[in-house]
Formats: structure tokens, sequence, C-alpha cells
């Protein structure tokens, strides 16, 4: 099987290495950074590649069995476009600005299957959420926590940055869909930064925008995603924002000044707390998981849990074991099959969740 992983940076490091590392499929990496494509010529073939150029993307999926798509927000619609245009499956970890279940018919047409938001939050959090509400007669509530951490923050602003700087921004800027009242409804995120604990940790937390799709198949009464910072780093932010330095015009310079600052060494952590309460059998229940990871084997702890879990479905979606179509990530969860799939591969992997109820 030959696959194409689209981005050669930290995430698109580790789906290739973790694809690549059994010698059972030809992987191919696409990067318009030749620096990046050194990087991973030991793990794949390196193609130089231009995400915005459709045309040329559309040319360069054919003949490709699958791709796994790891480039910034901004390319992600486009590049599943692409991929029904050119008939090859495809697993994506972009955190798109656009409604991917919008293709859904063209891609059922093309007999394309597209899993979107397959990497960690969302993704591995939808997957979670989707289990515990395949799990109980009705849910009543869901909470999500989520944070990649350095273990060694630095003031000014105490993170570290090991995504799309431009992602980053945009989850202090653009409004956080919740379900309040059983009615998706779009709050500010920073209305309300809040001090929690979730493992043996204490962090800000704020309501940020990444249940996506849980927002359409998922019911409940009240459904929340909270991403973790250390303490001091959120009202920086603010401050920031409030005084128009993430303002489109702006985002550039105020990312020239901010990156560095947010670019040092330093291991990294991931977490993430998954809670759903509910009602089973005339009873409240509640079920919740709990995922801690470090950095290790060369991977940053968040490339290893986003392009770990992209790896894992991509299995899945190369075995044959999604119909066409464009399929959300929670349903993965929902399906016991691909659930234990994907629990079992990361385990495998060093990834470890612990249960409860």
């Amino acid at each position: 099987m030959k696959v194409l992983v689209l981005g050669a940076g930290n995430v698109g490091r580790a789906i290739t290495y973790d694809l690549a590392r059994e010698g059972k499929v030809d992987v191919y990496v696409g990067d318009a950074n030749r620096e990046r494509l050194r990087a991973v010529e030991k793990f794949a073939m390196p193609m130089e590649i231009d995400a915005s150029n459709f045309n040329g993307l559309v040319e360069a999926m054919k003949g490709f069995e699958l791709v796994v798509g790891a480039l910034p927000g901004r390319f992600g619609y486009s590049s599943v476009r692409a991929a029904i245009k050119a008939g090859v499956d495809m697993v994506d970890v972009s955190f798109m600005p656009e409604n991917p279940l919008e293709l859904r018919d063209e891609a059922e047409r093309a007999g394309v299957t597209v899993i979107f938001d397959a990497g960690f939050a969302p993704g591995l959090s939808n997957i979670l959420m989707g289990r515990i509400w395949q799990e109980v007669d009705e849910l009543k509530e869901g909470h999500i926590y989520v944070g990649g951490l350095p273990k060694e923050p630095k003031p000014p602003l105490y993170y570290r940055i090991t995504w799309s700087p431009h992602d980053l921004i945009e989850e202090y800027t653009r409004p956080a869909r919740v379900i309040r009242d059983g009615r998706v409804t779009s709050v500010d995120p920073f209305e309300d930064i809040k001090r929690v604990t979730v493992g043996e940790f204490e962090f800000e937390a704020f309501i940020s925008d990444g249940l996506r799709s849980l927002l359409e198949n998922v019911k409940a009464e009240r459904i929340e995603e909270w991403t973790l910072r250390w303490p001091g780093h959120l009202e920086r932010m603010k401050v920031l924002r409030e005084l128009g330095f993430f303002r489109p015009e702006y985002v550039d310079k105020t990312l020239e000044v901010i990156a560095p600052l947010m670019n040092y060494e330093s291991p990294d952590f991931s977490i993430m707390q998954v809670i759903g309460k509910g009602i089973l059998d005339g009873e409240e229940r509640e079920i919740g998981y709990l995922l801690y990871d470090e950095e290790k084997g060369g991977f940053t702890s968040m490339a290893r849990v986003t392009g770990f879990t992209a790896a894992v479905i991509a299995h899945i979606v190369a075995e044959g074991s999604c119909i066409p179509g464009i399929i959300p990530p929670e349903m993965l969860g929902m399906r016991i099959d691909t659930y234990e799939r994907i629990m079992s591969g990361l385990d495998e992997r060093g990834i470890k969740i612990q249960r409860w109820g």
C-alpha cells in the first residue's frame, strides 16, 4: 500500500514514523519545506508539494491509496476536497475552520472515506465522548479537559509551542461552541478563566472550540471543552487580545514577537480528562477517562498523542473497516470494534489511558 502523509512538521513526522516502522507500507511525505523533508528522509520518500496549489495537490494524491493530512488548519478543507477529487481515502488531523461534513455527499459519490479531526483534541477526545454516549441511556453532561504543556514552563508566557502558532492564536479568538440547556451556543473563549485540578496538577482553563462534530452527533444538556494552561498564561494572552494584537492584520507581527518567547527547550506532556454523567437503567452513572503522556522516543508528547492516534485510525481505514463518506471521530468511539482497536493501538504505542465507571 502507498500512503502519502501531507505535512512534515512534528505531527507529520510522528505519523510517518509510525506508518513506516513495520515496513508493510510504502510511505511518502509531502511538504513545501525542504528542511522538514530532510528530517523524514530516513522514514519515507520525500515529495515537494505546495498545498496551496489545489490542482497540483490533486495530481500529487493520485496513485496513492491513502492520504494522511497533518497540515495547518487553513489547508484542511481544501486537502479533503482534493482527496475526494483524486478518489483517495483520507485521515486528517488539521483543525479546519470549515465543516467537512458539507462534503459528505461528494465523498459518498466518489466512494471515498474521510475521517476528519483524527488527532488528539479534537479526535481522541471525541472518540472517548462517543464511547461514553453509547454506554448510557441518556447523557446529561460531558466535560473535556485537555492540554499540551511544557514540564518546565518559562516566563513570561509559561507555554511552549509544539504545533501551529497561528492555530494557537485561533483558539483565543474564535468563539467557542458549547452545548448548554441542550442547545448549541457560542461563547467568548475568555469569558470564564478558572482554576481546575486534573490528575496531580492545578491549571488555568478556558473554554475552547474543540467539540466540533460532537455538537451534532452527541445529545446532552451540557457539553463543554476546556483547554488547560499553566497559571499566568491566559491572563497575558487575554490582555494581548483586548489590545488588538490578535487581529488578522496584526497577528503575524505579534507572533514574530511572542512566538520566540514560547520556543524553548523543555520536555512536554499531554493530559486529557473526559467525563460523562448520565442515566443508565434508571440510575446515575459517571464514566471517565484520564490520559497522561510525556515526550519520548524523539517525539514531543503532542506529536505522539496526535500523530499516533491518526496513525492507528489510518490503519483502520486502510483495512477497509469504514464505509465511504465523511466520518466524524466520535463514530469510531460509538462502534465497539473500532473503539477497542484504537485503545489497544495507543496502549501498544505507550500511550496509557485510565478509565473509571
